[in-house]
């Protein structure tokens, strides 16, 4: 049965050619109660890593500076959202690194046997001595930085789940875009809100992230209390990518939600 929940959404009309900046016409984001089918939604939790302190892992605190919101959200609104999830009855998927051992985690089996194994890789061009060049430049330089590189490393070679974004045991987890798919199609999914970090890079662009759901047709949207961005020099002091990839995935396919509405309406 449809439930009836306050959702933003941007609207990105009309440019008005009058203005210096016709763009300053669009309507903006506008807020309106539509419907959302429990039976038919997912929740997403993606990426939400024990990432460690700062004094275990100083490098991997250094190049990514998200890092304590990501903890104070999981520390202060994550634990309530999701025992009233749980009780809503509402699917709650947990969406892990490709590269996170999940053997002990019984989620990950129940996976394997509802979507099979997963023998999805991107196939890789060759490399040659000028690409080599690029990446390492860009990984001294850019992303994570040399000084970084290795507590990154050590940091993300035991990467696990927070402990209060564990999956209990009969959550599904996956890993891949294929999965998630194949996990939509077997419930009948067709909408999931995600949540997790970060709204502007991984939760758009990795292994599970909303542009390949899209690709699958399936709507995607995101509870802003719960998603952070990957910042940067110039955006950091207002957070302005995340009101960025806000829009972004509301321009590219679905709704922007308040916590507090959620929590009231839907669950």
């Amino acid at each position: 049965m449809e439930k009836i929940v306050p959702a933003w959404y941007y609207q990105q009309f009309d440019a008005d050619y009058n203005l210096e900046f016709p763009g300053e016409g669009y309507g903006g984001w506008k807020k309106a109660d539509l419907p959302i089918n429990p039976e038919r939604t997912a929740v997403i939790l993606m990426h939400a890593w024990d990432t460690g302190t700062m004094e275990e892992f100083p490098g991997w605190y250094r190049a990514v500076e998200y890092i304590p919101r990501a903890v104070e959200i999981c520390d202060n609104l994550l634990p309530g959202f999701l025992q009233k999830l749980r009780k809503s009855g509402i699917k709650l998927i947990h969406a892990a690194s490709p590269n996170q051992n999940l053997d002990k985690y019984p989620g990950y089996s129940k996976t394997l046997q509802i979507c099979g194994p997963d023998k999805f890789h991107y196939e890789h061009i060759e490399v040659d001595e000028t690409l080599e060049k690029l990446r390492k430049f860009h990984a001294d330089n850019a992303v994570v930085g040399s000084r970084n590189r290795e507590d990154v490393r050590r940091g993300q070679a035991k990467l696990d789940f927070y402990p209060t974004a564990r999956p209990l045991d009969h959550e599904e987890i996956v890993k891949t875009s294929e999965q998630l798919f194949k996990l939509c199609k077997y419930y009948g999914i067709n909408h999931l809100i995600y949540t997790g970090f970060a709204i502007n890079m991984c939760l758009v662009a990795s292994p599970c992230g909303c542009v390949d759901m899209i690709r699958h047709g399936i709507i995607c949207s995101a509870i802003r209390d719960l998603v952070t961005a990957v910042e940067n020099k110039e955006t950091c002091r207002y957070q302005l990518n995340k009101e960025y990839g806000l829009c972004y995935l509301s321009v590219l396919s679905g709704y922007v939600y308040d916590l507090p509405d959620i929590e009231k309406y839907l669950l």
